[in-house]
């Protein structure tokens, strides 16, 4: 094991990200962060001129400590539109828990945090695009529910899969994990897939 120190932009993000899982809501400031990684804000700076680009970069941060890509292997590489849509959920659906916390504080940050609303903003606009590819393969496959058709497709499955949804089920509903995210995937596939 290493006992080298993580180069300093390593230390903001991280110290960024475990502000934001600590917090109660409230703003995080730049004097926090930089506080917290034991630099001068003047440095902060240096690394991340504007408070969005480092709300944003530590949301990216999250995805490559907790290695999104591997999580979400099974889904692009499945074949079939009903794989990809059940492996997508299950991958997301799963992460969900991991980052709660940073969600939970950009989520309510938001209404008054431009720069917050807008990380969060970026990192929902990425599931978006997630939901899309996999709308994209039912259609590709011809399995694609006419009720749904598209766009109309891909809003749905965006909303259903949303942290809020998440959050009232699993931590408000009491809902385990697994309950969850297996309830997610036959609410997707009757919504979305046509049925026979």
């Amino acid at each position: 094991m290493s006992s080298e120190k993580p180069d300093t932009r390593t230390r903001i993000l991280d110290s960024a990200w475990k502000l934001l899982e600590s917090g109660t809501g409230g703003e995080v400031r730049m004097s926090d962060i930089a506080r917290a990684a034991g630099i001068s804000r003047q440095a902060l700076y240096l690394h991340f001129p504007k408070r969005a680009e480092l709300l944003v970069a530590t949301t990216l941060h999250v995805d490559a400590v907790k290695n999104v890509d591997a999580r979400l292997a099974a889904s692009r590489a499945a074949t079939g539109g009903v794989e990809r849509l059940d492996a997508f959920i299950e991958a997301w659906g799963n992460y969900i828990p991991e980052i709660y916390g940073v969600g939970r504080a950009l989520m309510a940050m938001q209404e008054t945090d431009a720069e917050a609303r807008h990380a969060w903003e970026s990192r929902m606009q990425a599931v978006r695009e997630g939901c899309e590819v996999a709308v994209r393969a039912l259609e590709r496959d011809g399995v694609l529910s006419p009720d749904h058709p598209g766009k109309r497709a891909t809003d749905l499955l965006w909303t259903l899969l949303s942290v809020r949804n998440w959050e009232q089920l699993v931590r408000q509903c009491s809902w385990t994990q697994e309950d969850y995210v297996e309830s997610m995937k036959r609410t997707a596939r009757q919504a979305l897939v046509r049925q026979a």
